[in-house]
C-alpha cells in the first residue's frame, strides 16, 4: 500500500523551494487536503513555525494547506489523522532524536504502510531508509539509535556527488564514505544525485529526475541506474 516520494534535495541549484518537482508533486497530493508537516530536522537552526511558513507558502501554489505537526495537541494524533505527511531536510541527527523523543516512529511507519502519501526530501529521506547511518550531516545530536523507519529495504545517501574531475584531491570521496560504510554493514545504498527522486508504490520502487543513481552493495562494484529504472530489493 505504500505511497512514497523521496528527493534528494528540496532546492536545485538556483532554483526556488521545491520548485523543480511541483508538477510530480501535484499529482502526489491530488488526493490530499492537507499535508502535515514535519519540521524537526531545522536547516540552518530555523525555527518550526519559520520552517512551516515557508513550506506551507509554496504549496498553496498547488492548493494544499499545510499544517506543522508542532501546532498540533498531540504530534503522534497529528500523525494518525493526517492525509498526507512531509518530514523537510536539515539534520538528520536532530530529526531522527526529536521523532524518537516524541516516539513517532512506529505511528509514522505505521500510516506509511496504510497507504498514507509521505514526501521525504534530504533528511526526510534518509528516514526512510533501514538506517540514517549514510547521511552526510555532523552529528550535533546523538539519538537513541540509528535505525529508521525501514519502509524501504536499503539506504540513502541524499545530495550524492561525484568527484570533480579537474581535482586531485578532495579528502574522501562519497563513494569512500559509503564504502567505509560496506566494511561494516551489508546494507545496500542508493546515491541519489541532486534533480532525482524515488517513488514508492506498493513493491515498486522507480528512479525519477534527469540525473542517474549510483548503487552500492558491500562486495561489488558501484553501478549506475537510468531515470526511469526500477530498484528491486525486496
Amino acid at each position: 500500500m505504500k505511497n512514497i516520494l523521496l528527493a534528494s534535495t528540496s532546492t536545485l541549484y538556483k532554483d526556488s523551494y521545491l520548485n523543480y518537482l511541483m508538477e510530480p508533486l501535484e499529482a502526489f497530493f491530488a488526493a490530499s487536503e492537507q499535508i502535515c508537516f514535519i519540521p524537526y530536522a531545522r536547516p540552518g537552526g530555523v525555527s518550526y513555525d519559520d520552517y512551516t511558513a515557508k513550506v506551507s507558502e509554496v504549496f498553496k501554489k498547488i492548493d494544499k494547506e499545510v499544517r506543522g505537526i508542532h501546532t498540533y495537541d498531540s504530534s503522534e494524533e497529528a500523525i494518525l489523522s493526517a492525509d498526507a505527511v512531509f518530514v523537510g531536510g536539515g539534520n538528520t541527527f536532530v530529526l531522527l532524536n526529536t521523532l524518537y523523543q516524541y516516539n513517532l516512529l512506529p505511528a509514522l511507519r505505521d500510516r506509511i504502510f496504510e497507504g498514507m502519501p509521505y514526501l521525504g526530501t534530504s533528511a526526510g529521506s534518509n528516514l526512510c531508509g533501514i538506517t540514517m547511518q549514510t547521511t552526510n550531516d555532523m552529528p550535533i545530536v546523538y539519538p537513541p539509535s540509528f535505525k529508521t523507519l525501514g519502509v524501504v529495504p536499503f539506504n540513502i545517501n541524499p545530495h550524492y556527488l561525484d568527484p570533480p574531475p579537474h581535482l586531485e584531491h578532495m579528502g574522501e570521496t562519497r563513494e569512500t564514505r559509503i564504502q567505509e560504510f560496506h566494511t561494516y554493514h551489508n546494507l545496500p545504498v542508493v546515491g541519489l544525485r541532486e534533480g532525482s527522486w524515488l517513488h514508492v508504490q506498493k513493491e515498486e520502487i522507480t528512479l525519477h529526475g534527469i540525473p542517474s543513481a549510483r548503487i552500492f552493495e558491500q562486495g561489488k562494484p558501484a553501478y549506475e541506474i537510468a531515470s526511469g529504472s526500477k530498484i528491486d530489493y525486496f
